[in-house]
């Protein structure tokens, strides 16, 4: 294994806008960290031949993501609908593989599925680009805000005939004030820069794509992959003791979708939910909210809250429902619990936790301000997963649009 360390720091725009320094994430690692994750690289490569029939090593996404976050003892983020797959010491990391070819490709950076209505009736490429990098550098500030990174970075893997190769890059916002629209375009794709990369908006697919520079002088680590010519037989011999091994029987993910918005109208209510600091009746403290759970949700998965649970009559009280413990995606623990009649309320305890959390640390909202769904297309959320780890604890994840509706199209 060939290790080539190019010892050296990437000057670029941070999260904020502004100039700064950033070391590769890469070079802050251990020693034993980066060895061990080279090793299964090579273990996972070698196996390519279960899926491809090419000389070049296959490495699935999914399994890129596991192993980089075991191995660095990152968080992993994929199972949230972020711009970062993971986080470690507040940097966030874009984890992206790739065919080596010639070192200049574009790959995928965000999709716009959910505002492709809106992109159609603008007229002009220069009002596609600007809106698509309003879009793109918003989705990066919220998943900034969400995770409470200081800094960011692509962390990549190229490959190519026998060997994996590690690049790392800048994850950059946009600079709108640098933008640069090409006078040759082809009929399906708009091609633009800034000052810092290439970028190809497809219209088609409503897909960013980045050029990313894998060539050799930016090379970080290149080391040769073996390629079994019959992993099938390793297997197959392995089977023994596999068998023998004690193995531990993962359960099915145990979680839930729930919505920002109200499903049956379609927005944000302007007294409840998000906006529940804003309801009639007593003094509210501005950062009041809850999140909604609709009443199917507690029918349908009647053990995922001790409410559902211990209730008797339907509809009845959640007045002295238990608490729990809730795990944001920057880390921090959030004491939560099931109100409102019915159940119908995820708040938190004391309420104004979450409300300040969602509203001002996650959306910016400045206090008294409304909520609607314009705001959550902005980002491209509209719900949350809630993963139920214990009896008393859960995992929650900002998901893209649309992902209640499909949630609840598979469940209901």
């Amino acid at each position: 294994m060939q290790l080539k360390q190019n010892i050296f720091i990437i000057v670029r725009h941070n999260l904020k806008g502004v100039i700064g320094v950033s070391e590769l994430f890469w070079n802050d690692q251990s020693e034993s960290q980066k060895e061990e994750y080279i090793e299964m690289l090579k273990i996972l490569g070698s196996l390519s031949n279960l899926f491809s029939d090419s000389n070049s090593p296959y490495l699935y996404y999914r399994a890129h993501e596991n192993l980089f976050c075991a191995s660095f003892d990152a968080k992993n983020l994929s199972r949230g609908d972020v711009s970062y797959d993971a986080i470690k010491d507040r940097v966030g990391i874009g984890l992206k593989t790739f065919l080596q070819n010639n070192g200049r490709t574009y790959q995928k950076v965000a999709e716009f599925n959910g505002d492709s209505d809106k992109i159609r009736k603008l007229k002009s490429h220069e009002e596609i680009v600007y809106m698509i990098a309003e879009l793109r550098n918003k989705r990066i500030e919220v998943t900034q805000n969400i995770t409470d990174a200081t800094d960011s970075v692509y962390h990549l893997i190229t490959r190519e005939p026998g060997k994996m190769n590690v690049f790392e890059t800048p994850l950059d916002l946009v600079d709108i004030n640098s933008i640069r629209i090409q006078k040759k375009q082809n009929k399906n794709t708009i091609r633009f820069t800034d000052k810092y990369n290439e970028y190809s908006y497809s219209l088609s697919k409503n897909t960013l794509l980045k050029r990313f520079y894998t060539q050799e002088q930016n090379k970080i680590v290149t080391f040769d992959v073996d390629i079994l010519e019959n992993p099938f037989e390793l297997l197959k011999s392995m089977q023994v003791k596999i068998a023998d091994s004690r193995l531990i029987s993962e359960s099915k993910e145990n979680y839930i979708v729930l919505p920002l918005y109200s499903p049956n109208r379609g927005d944000v209510p302007q007294r409840s939910g998000l906006n529940q600091w804003n309801a009639q009746g007593r003094v509210r403290h501005p950062d009041e909210v809850y999140i909604p759970i609709p009443a199917w949700i507690h029918e349908t998965f009647d053990t995922f809250f001790a409410y559902a649970k211990q209730r008797k009559v339907k509809g009845e009280s959640a007045k002295d429902s238990p608490t729990f413990q809730v795990e944001l995606p920057n880390g921090d623990v959030m004491k939560c619990k099931v109100a409102q009649s019915g159940g119908k309320a995820l708040m938190s305890d004391p309420n104004k936790d979450l409300g300040r959390w969602i509203l001002r640390d996650v959306l910016k909202i400045v206090p008294n301000h409304l909520v609607n769904m314009s705001t959550l297309n902005e980002i491209g959320i509209d719900s949350v997963k809630l993963t139920k780890k214990a009896e008393d604890y859960y995992l929650l994840d900002f998901m893209e649009t649309g992902s209640y509706t499909e949630f609840k199209e598979e469940n209901a």
